[in-house]
């Protein structure tokens, strides 16, 4: 089952589409295709996959397409999810020629890359299916592109872990040495002062040892992070917690390494990997006259 898409913001993807036409075009415009190519003449031109996808990132690319021309046409013809194989069209875009060019690498760029995270994180999320544990993506994501990627990483069926520092208290080892907080109970403390800060907010900790589940999972702190932990301590750490807490695997972790980590019992696995290496996947873009 598809998990519900997050909203695009698509006031910042207007942003980014601008950006990005600016540095293609520098206020001179497509030279090729306005040197070679009849201001009048119409052209079809279909999105085409060149290998096995999951696919996210078509509304971006229609936003691509009207930035350039509003008078293009451009209709989807799979949907945000689904599993492509080579040689599948993805969408179809009808209009002035020059404008499809020029719009062409700009569209792929996004597409490209949202498919690809989409790929990975399906590939990710598929590796866990016989478990309840969770694929979780991280804050490791492309300056400006955090709510797109996001946005693929669901598509892909991997789910949102928070999406900044603004919306989850996530205690790290280095918040407690900087607030004069190392040692016993430094925690404890931390967490005290989390709630009475922002008493809305859902707090995680980092754990590095088990003794620092036992207090994180005492404090009664929402989230727990497993940092670094071979798989013999989760399965301890899932002892001690208890189910007090939602515990989250992150740290070493490599598609390899879930299903025995869905073995263990924890609520989540976070991957920086959905986000921040992905392979851009191979979309080409066909064009040809209008009859």
């Amino acid at each position: 089952m598809k998990k519900k898409l997050p909203e695009i913001d698509f006031e910042r993807v207007e942003i980014l589409i601008q950006l990005a036409l600016d540095e293609d075009l520098n206020g001179i415009g497509d030279t090729t295709s306005n040197s070679v190519i009849p201001a009048d003449t119409e052209a079809v031109a279909v999105l085409r996959c060149k290998e096995e996808l999951v696919c996210a990132g078509l509304p971006v690319a229609r936003e691509v397409f009207k930035a350039v021309d509003p008078n293009i046409k451009f209709t989807p013809i799979v949907t945000e999810g689904d599993c492509c194989q080579p040689g599948a069209v993805l969408a179809e875009a009808e209009g002035p020629a020059r404008a499809l060019l020029t719009a062409e690498r700009t569209a792929l760029n996004f597409l490209q890359r949202l498919c690809g995270i989409a790929t990975t994180s399906a590939m990710y999320a598929e590796a866990l299916k016989r478990s309840k544990t969770e694929v979780l993506d991280t804050r490791k994501t492309t300056p400006g592109w955090r709510n797109l990627e996001k946005y693929a990483v669901t598509a892909g069926g991997a789910t949102n872990h928070r999406i900044g520092l603004y919306d989850r208290v996530m205690i790290k080892d280095n918040h407690r040495e900087l607030a004069g907080l190392e040692g016993e109970n430094s925690i404890t403390r931390s967490v005290r002062r989390a709630r009475e800060t922002y008493p809305n907010l859902e707090v995680e900790v980092e754990a590095d040892t088990l003794e620092e589940v036992r207090e994180a999972a005492e404090t009664g702190a929402e989230y727990i992070l497993l940092d670094n932990m071979t798989n013999a301590e989760m399965v301890d750490a899932v002892k001690i917690n208890n189910g007090r807490s939602k515990l989250e695997a992150s740290g070493g972790i490599t598609i390899n390494r879930l299903p025995s980590i869905g073995e263990i019992g924890v609520d989540y696995v976070s991957a920086g990997a959905l986000t921040h290496s992905v392979k851009a996947s191979d979309i080409s873009m066909e064009i040809k006259l209008e009859n």
